[in-house]
């Protein structure tokens, strides 16, 4: 049973009882707990609710054990960050639980992938890799941090897909243990698939150049950022958001929906929100429920297709 769900007042709005707690599914550190740390510190900085915004950690089953948390207790008070993994984890059967079991309430940011080689590799730019790959998909060695069919994998497999390789002969090694970048230092491995901030670091140092970005169109906020490729300017039309955004229990009152909206669309608008994606090199990408909830169905969909294709989901 649900605990208390808060109360509706007079005017037909829903208020909390009590402190709002937003779980990060993962240990502290990471986009998650980055994300969910910063809203609930602009939110109290901008005195933008009567109830103080909390963060928990439960990390676990690439964030499968915070879903079901939230899942269980299936109270108002208690949300979540989440990002892609809320897709790959329940597409690959890996949790009973996808987006489908939650109600989106507002996407916050986007932040990207990147495609980095070591700097003295022999392509400078994704179609050179590419091209190649069109000959002997094989032959290049791509690693991530995250699960064979999760993030990592999965953006690099996406912009292969629409350049042309055959995804099925793709060379994916995982390594969970944060050794990706090294891998690819030492000669071990060709390509790293990463975040942009993490090949970032790489690069500025000189020890890695980054063949190409998954955004859109070139960042903004941070010189060095704005020099990266798109993958789009290289002739590869797709892209790759990795959305952060905010989910409540099954079944959300349309009231309880409405209070954390105007909430989190504050925030998202406020100059202390701004400075802390510029920090990270977020874009802003608010959406609310709504076209949250449109956004989540055209993707998973796409994932879904290539997961099939590559034997992650059975017909």
């Amino acid at each position: 049973m649900p605990v208390q769900q808060g109360k509706v007042n007079e005017q037909g709005e829903w208020e909390p009882d009590r402190s709002i707690e937003i779980i990060a599914p993962s240990a502290a550190g990471g986009g998650w707990d980055t994300t969910a740390r910063m809203l609930a510190r602009t939110i109290d900085e901008e005195n933008l609710a009567n109830k103080g915004f909390g963060v928990v950690n439960k990390p676990g089953g690439g964030g499968a054990v915070g879903w079901a948390y939230i899942h269980k207790r299936n109270d108002p008070h208690n949300l979540f960050i989440s990002s892609p993994p809320l897709h790959f984890v329940a597409l690959n059967g890996q949790s009973p639980y996808g987006y489908e079991d939650f109600t989106p309430i507002a996407n916050l940011i986007a932040d990207y992938g990147a495609f980095a080689v070591r700097d003295d590799a022999r392509w400078d730019n994704l179609e050179e890799l590419f091209a190649e790959m069109r000959k002997t998909p094989e032959k290049v060695t791509v690693i991530g941090n995250s699960s064979p069919g999760s993030m990592d994998h999965m953006q690099f497999i996406l912009f292969a897909n629409a350049a042309g390789v055959d995804i099925t002969k793709i060379r994916y090694i995982s390594d969970q243990e944060g050794g990706a970048m090294t891998a690819v230092l030492n000669g071990s491995v060709d390509v790293v698939s990463t975040g942009v901030l993490d090949a970032a670091e790489q690069a500025r140092a000189g020890k890695m150049k980054i063949l190409g970005i998954t955004s859109p169109e070139r960042l903004k906020g941070d010189k060095f950022l704005g020099t990266l490729p798109t993958g789009k300017e290289q002739g590869i039309d797709t892209e790759f958001i990795v959305w952060r955004g905010i989910f409540g229990p099954p079944n959300m009152t349309k009231e309880q929906l409405e209070y954390y909206q105007q909430i989190f669309k504050k925030a998202s608008d406020s100059k202390s929100f701004a400075k802390v994606r510029e920090s990270y090199g977020w874009d802003e990408q608010y959406m609310d429920s709504e076209e949250f909830k449109v956004f989540l169905d055209e993707q998973s969909k796409e994932l879904e297709t290539l997961l099939k294709e590559l034997g992650f989901i059975k017909e």
